[in-house]
């Protein structure tokens, strides 16, 4: 089924609803409707797991509104990527809809565990959590739910002061030398000072593009991720020269399977070995560092099924002493707010690579959310944060079905 066809069948919005009242809760409210809005968001500039063959792409998102019995509403966000993991947004919208939804209906509005084990009951964990990405919407608009409901802000439903404002980092990713300074220059009339940079298979390439952009960057923080492209021979060869031009971490150097792999490189002590893909649990986190694979995580809330196994992550990675860093996947406004919000609420030390405010183009918020001088500014507000605006949601959902956004 081609996506113009999908997103016209699904009407732009999915629904389903509860009539019975026969789940007993805690505190008198119930998840009553789950609605499913599959969008694209319009992008700009070139990114390689969004450009299509003629060099343009769009963000594939799926907006979650949860209602309970009593009114109460939340918003969630699920990410899904096709060239970066095997989640889509077609079986995202499908097992939102189809799966995750009639489980949770009428369950606890404020009961994460009860709703994280009836997504397992729908969809089997396999080596890790089931469609994490997917399900990451569902746990971001209960959060974002229960933060309404009690007026406190996911800080303060945490137990966290307030955090600050979170430093970005720009994303550099080029397939020649060329144009690296171009793409910095844009980056710095924005006021981003760090980078991060894009890399694999050819260390010879990636070793030339770090050495120019920290020429370009002599202060800035530089982070070099390779989302799982070398083979063990070239990140071997690889990590050495890296730090010798100042990078400063190394993130997903081989695919997440590779564990001797990981073993040696962290062994060789080049550069911290930061895993991303394949931690989606803290059960992966614990195992993996136990095995001497890593240095840190590169943390996603998107990644790896909302905010709950993210804060976990955290929490192991602050009692374990690993490094973590803040990332994401080119999330737009929602999932955003919800990254933004984690790693204030966490104190977040080095830039975050967010790079959604420098590819997506639009959002569905009634206020914007705030990014100034390379520096994005948490929403306040309980909950998420943010407010969306329907009209807009629904403008842009009605776009994505007739194949209008474009870059």
């Amino acid at each position: 089924m081609n996506r113009r066809r999908f997103l016209s069948m699904a009407g732009g919005v999915l629904a389903a609803s509860c009539s019975t009242a026969s789940r007993a809760t805690r505190n008198g409210a119930r998840i009553a409707r789950i609605e499913v809005f599959p969008l694209r968001y319009p992008m700009t500039g070139y990114f390689k797991f969004f450009a299509d063959s003629r060099g343009r792409g769009a963000r594939a998102a799926a907006v979650v509104k949860i209602t309970t019995d009593d009114g109460s509403v939340g918003w969630g966000q699920s990410v899904p990527i096709a060239k970066w993991s095997d989640e889509t947004l077609e079986t995202a919208t499908i097992a939102l809809r189809e799966y995750f939804a009639p489980a949770l209906l009428g369950l606890d509005a404020e009961d994460l565990a009860g709703a994280i084990a009836a997504m397992d009951a729908a969809i089997a964990p396999g080596f890790s959590t089931g469609m994490p990405i997917t399900r990451a919407g569902i746990d971001l608009a209960l959060h974002d739910l229960i933060g309404r409901r009690r007026g406190q802000s996911l800080a303060q439903l945490w137990g966290l002061p307030a955090g600050g404002p979170v430093t970005l980092s720009w994303t550099v990713n080029v397939t020649k030398l060329d144009d690296v300074d171009a793409v910095m220059a844009q980056g710095e009339a924005r006021g981003y000072r760090h980078f991060n940079i894009k890399l694999g298979p050819d260390p010879d390439f990636d070793v030339a593009l770090a050495k120019a952009v920290r020429a370009r960057a002599p202060d800035g923080f530089l982070w070099a991720d390779a989302n799982g492209g070398y083979s063990l021979e070239a990140a071997l060869r690889a990590a050495p020269l890296l730090a010798g031009v100042g990078v400063d971490v190394l993130e997903a150097p081989l695919r997440p399977n590779r564990l001797t792999g990981y073993q040696a490189l962290k062994k060789q002590g080049a550069l911290p070995i930061l895993m991303d893909e394949g931690v989606i649990s803290v059960v992966e986190l614990e195992e993996f560092d136990a095995l001497g694979m890593l240095d840190g995580v590169a943390m996603k809330p998107s990644r790896c099924g909302g905010l709950r196994s993210c804060k976990e992550q955290i929490e192991f990675c602050n009692e374990h002493g690993l490094m973590w860093l803040g990332s994401g996947l080119t999330d737009p406004d929602i999932s955003l707010a919800a990254s933004l919000q984690i790693y204030s609420a966490f104190g977040l030390q080095r830039p975050a690579a967010l790079n959604g405010p420098q590819f997506v183009t639009a959002d569905v918020l009634r206020t914007p959310i705030r990014v100034e001088g390379g520096v994005a500014y948490p929403p306040d507000g309980p909950g998420l944060g943010v407010e969306v605006d329907e009209a807009k949601l629904r403008e842009l959902a009605e776009r994505s079905r007739s194949g209008s956004v474009v870059r």
